[in-house]
């Protein structure tokens, strides 16, 4: 499980227009016709053709808990690229990302100051450079880690700097134990 990555995909499926299709016929039939071809599908979910091409003639219904889930997590992935592509288009360059997280925050100061980690809730909106950074690093295969490294470095700059008004000496950021993250556009 990628939380920043998954975070991301939630964020952007959020702007989708029409919901994607719910019934295993139905997501099976969508898979079958961007991949053109059954085979390619039964490939892609580990299935037999055959049980690929029952389930476009509807005659198996239900699927197994874990090719329902990898059912699901293909269609969405494909599902209206072009609204993903406008909404991701959108953050990057004029809207900027919402993070809400809570976690342990800290970050490493001049003596004297207190720099002790504590768990924080935070709801920052980021600007747009850093959703642009996000997407970008995410669509190259970035790591949950280096993610977390640019939302991090993104909390330090808007959060704990305030864009340059205050903890100008400020290092770097400590961004761990996850309790809770949550993108929106």
């Amino acid at each position: 499980m990628s939380l920043f990555g998954d975070g991301l995909e939630a964020a952007v499926q959020k702007a989708f227009t029409r919901p994607a299709p719910k019934s295993a016929g139905a997501q099976m039939r969508y898979l079958v016709k961007q991949l053109k071809g059954t085979k390619a599908v039964a490939q892609m979910l580990r299935v037999s053709q055959r049980t690929v091409e029952r389930y476009v003639k509807d005659q198996i219904k239900k699927p197994r808990p874990d090719l329902a889930a990898r059912l699901e997590r293909e269609v969405k992935k494909r599902w209206q690229p072009q609204i993903r592509a406008r909404a991701r288009q959108k953050a990057a360059t004029t809207g900027g990302i919402i993070i809400d997280t809570r976690a342990r925050m800290g970050y490493t100061a001049p003596i004297g100051s207190t720099d002790q980690d504590r768990i924080r809730h935070l709801t920052v909106a980021l600007p747009p450079q850093y959703a642009a950074r996000l997407f970008d690093a995410q669509e190259a295969g970035a790591t949950d880690q280096q993610l977390q490294e640019i939302a991090a470095e993104a909390l330090k700059e808007v959060y704990f700097q305030d864009g340059g008004r205050r903890a100008g000496s400020l290092e770097e950021v400590r961004f761990t134990d996850i309790e809770h993250l949550e993108f929106d556009l």
